[in-house]
């Protein structure tokens, strides 16, 4: 058995190490194509022509482009429009994306469906009405059964998916110019058909403008109705409560308020008038108290009476002092003089007398006048305060009014406007170019190149022949070393790797020179020397191994930092390698792995390495995915198939990451569709896991390492198992392999544990090239439930 506590040796057997390698120098190479030139050229024209047949039997596509001009700033033909426009750059990028979008779109291909009969046409998946049992049936007198409106949903259904495969449309960047190629076997009908789809898309944008302004109209139209009576009932609320309360007025100010300025005019005034009075009168009171004269005042100076009397009173005192110097003092004529000045004196006294009691009588009636009015000011403050009070609600009342007329008149007005713009075309799409008949086909190329593709590979096809023949030749007529036996010594070399005995056997047939293929693998299959106490038992040589430590990963949280560009192994909940770090001992241990891989595959352009291991766990699922990313950081381009048909891990994790089905552009196919290859953006792809019992689950990656392999593109296969104990379709799938790494737990004994792999594993435990111990299975095991993990 192994020992694992003796270090590593690498060395083959020397006997391998000396086995002679076959090649050709340039010069060898050269003669021996000259020296067959004439079977080369012969396989060169035959490849020739057999392209040349190949392409003429290709039924020809021809393709027709029609171009339209998508301009997001549609024509502004109202000041309000329906929908706003995009104002940035990025904003019209999107409106012109979604046009060309919608130029594909199931409405408008229906159209084109409909228009261009396409539901009969059979290059569309129609039928024209003319099968062969439709001629049987109208040969004996009977018509063919109507088709149900099922079967003509489904016919097209058949038309609306094959049209859509015909069509590519195709935006010029920086640039509103969308091309629309649509191909078709008949030149003539493919330029119908792109005409005819964008006539059917400018028909359905104006149609979806006028729908769009339809649908508003008549919301608009039927919250008209509400908003007319809600603003009828507002407007009657308003003048009941008016009439209730007299708020009755003109349309600046009520009546009330009208009368309470007016009354404080009219008071004013009339407080001005007592004042008035009170002034003319004490002015009157004070000339009579005072030895003034009485007839100085405004009043007596302003009546006629009292300057005539006071004429008459100084003609008299005129009289009086001219009598006085020529009569005696007691001369009746002075004294009637006297008499005279006495009573003019008298009487303008009496008259001065009566203008102070006509103040006397105008200072009584203003302040009655007064009075009055400060009653009345006084009851219209008491019916102003109430109406103020009242007032509260009716301002209420109008500005609900006032809302509801300006809702109702904005509404109406938008529903004219609406309405009129269901027959305007405010779209700036139109054809810039329409299509043509082509003259050429797009597919297939011209037969020129085909001929010229058909004489590069027959030449190539037939060298490479000639040089394979020549090598496998040169390497079958190489001596075959024979295997030494060491000597019986007592004391081992610890420095070399010890071997396993196993069970003997049968020694591979001796190689005859009609089997070159056979002679060349023999020295690969050649057991190493045999050690002195196991000299009966073929011996393997011991294989690399590689600890996976939690140093070399870093843990992820799955789906909550997924990244929507794609499925990202990363990014799976899985721990992955850790980045930037290309020379640690696990990188470069699995390198050595890969490298004797390629080593057993004998010049196969695309080895196959199987990782096996027990399947209870996700360990060895883990351990293989990061064996393909360290794959793929080194620049190799790596397949990664799921065959492990009972527990699905990687094809679980992988499918649940990307939240979607397997793309439907992978060429590459498990056995069915929901097992089609899956891109990653790690530079893997990955192959999910076949349905279906075991043996049917091998033969179907057996058959995807074929296709995989005669296509190319890929660089190296990882198996994700299969698991062990293994079954009969698992033992066969191991044939195919070149090379098996095995994974196993560090909670298991490593010489127990590689002792039953290489019991399960039997004739193929030859092609163990490494053993990688995992020590994740034990962290990941013991984490807690519910915390988080960088």
């Amino acid at each position: 058995m192994f020992d694992y506590n003796q270090p590593i040796d690498r060395a083959r057997p020397e006997a391998l190490q000396q086995k002679p390698e076959a090649g050709f120098t340039v010069l060898e190479l050269s003669h021996l194509l000259w020296r067959r030139k004439v079977a080369i050229a012969a396989a060169a024209l035959l490849g020739a022509t057999l392209a040349v047949a190949v392409g003429k039997s290709i039924t020809p596509r021809y393709t027709a482009t029609a171009q339209l001009y998508v301009d997001p700033r549609e024509l502004q033909l109202v000041d309000r429009e329906l929908t706003p426009r995009a104002q940035d750059v990025s904003g019209m990028s999107m409106v012109v994306e979604s046009q060309a979008r919608l130029i594909t779109s199931n409405s408008v291909l229906l159209q084109v469906i409909q228009q261009a009969g396409l539901d009969k046409d059979p290059e569309f998946g129609g039928s024209d009405g003319k099968s062969l049992m439709s001629s049987l049936l109208g040969l004996i007198g009977l018509q063919p059964r109507a088709p149900s409106a099922a079967d003509s949903r489904e016919v097209q259904l058949g038309a609306l998916e094959a049209l859509n495969k015909h069509i590519t449309i195709r935006k010029t960047e920086k640039s509103f110019i969308v091309d629309i190629e649509v191909w078709s076997t008949d030149p003539a009908k493919a330029a119908m058909l792109a005409n005819t789809l964008t006539n059917a898309y400018l028909t359905e944008s104006r149609n979806s403008q006028a729908s769009a302004a339809r649908r508003a109209t008549n919301d608009l139209s039927g919250r008209l109705k509400e908003l007319r009576d809600r603003l009828r009932n507002a407007e009657t609320t308003l003048a009941t409560y008016k009439a209730q309360n007299n708020f009755v007025g003109t349309q600046d100010a009520l009546i009330s308020d009208q009368q309470l300025s007016a009354s404080n005019q009219r008071l004013s005034a009339a407080r001005a008038a007592t004042m008035d009075a009170q002034a003319r009168l004490d002015q009157i009171e004070a000339s009579r108290r005072t030895a003034a004269d009485a007839g100085a005042i405004p009043e007596a100076l302003q009546s006629p009476t009292i300057a005539n009397l006071r004429a008459q009173y100084a003609d008299a005192r005129k009289k009086y002092a001219e009598q006085a110097g020529e009569l005696g003092p007691r001369h009746p004529a002075l004294r009637q003089t006297e008499k005279q000045v006495e009573d003019l004196k008298r009487t303008i006294n009496e008259e001065i007398d009566r203008f102070a009691q006509s103040a006397k009588n105008d200072l009584t009636r203003a302040r009655d006048y007064e009075a009055s009015l400060n009653r009345a000011l006084e009851a219209q403050k008491r019916q102003s305060v109430q109406l103020s009070q009242a007032a509260v609600r009716l301002r209420e009342l109008e500005r609900e009014a006032d809302a509801s007329r300006d809702v109702y008149q904005s509404f109406l007005k938008r529903s004219r406007e609406t309405e009129e713009q269901e027959t305007l075309n405010t779209s700036a799409a139109r054809v810039i170019g329409e299509a043509t008949v082509p003259q050429r086909r797009s597919f297939p190329p011209g037969m020129t190149l085909f001929a010229m593709i058909g004489f590069i590979f027959g030449a190539i096809a037939a060298s490479g022949r000639f040089v394979a023949a020549e090598f496998l030749l040169a390497g079958a007529a190489a001596p075959v070393p024979t295997p030494a036996r060491p000597q019986r010594t007592p004391a081992p070399d610890t420095a070399r790797a010890p071997q396993v005995a196993r069970t003997p056997e049968p020694a591979p047939p001796q190689p005859v020179p009609q089997a070159p293929e056979v002679a060349h693998a023999l020295p690969e299959l050649a057991a190493p020397p045999l050690q002195p106490a196991m000299a009966e038992k073929p011996l393997i040589e011991k294989p690399l191994i590689a600890r996976f430590q939690e140093a070399d990963v870093i843990h992820t949280l799955g789906a909550i930092l997924a990244s929507g560009g794609g499925v990202d192994v990363t990014r799976l909940g899985w721990p992955t390698l850790r980045p930037g770090f290309p020379l640690t001992s696990l990188l470069n241990a699995w390198r050595d792995m890969r490298a004797a891989a390629v080593r057993r595959a004998g010049g196969k352009a695309m080895p196959v390495i199987a990782l096996v291991g027990a399947g209870e766990t996700t360990g060895r699922s883990v351990t293989a995915l990061n064996f393909a990313l360290a794959a793929a950081r080194d620049g190799v381009r790596v397949l990664m198939i799921d065959a492990d048909h009972l527990a699905h891990s990687l094809s679980n994790k992988v499918n649940r990451n990307g939240k979607s089905e397997p793309s439907r552009l992978g060429w590459l196919s498990n056995g069915s569709k929901a097992a089609r290859e899956i891109k990653t953006v790690n530079g893997i792809s990955v192959l999910p896991a076949a349905e279906g019992d075991a043996g049917k689950a091998a033969e179907a990656i057996r058959k995807a390492i074929a296709q995989a392999r005669s296509a190319g593109g890929y660089d190296l296969v990882i198996l994700d198992g299969p698991v062990t104990p293994l079954t009969a379709g698992s033992r066969k799938l191991l044939d195919d392999t070149d090379a098996l790494v095995a994974v196993l737990p560090t909670s298991l004994d490593i010489n127990d544990g590689l002792e039953e792999i290489l019991s399960t594993l039997g004739r193929a435990e030859r092609k163990l090239v490494g053993v990688v111990l995992d020590e994740l299975t034990p962290a990941t095991q013991a984490r807690q439930r519910g915390r988080q993990y960088a």
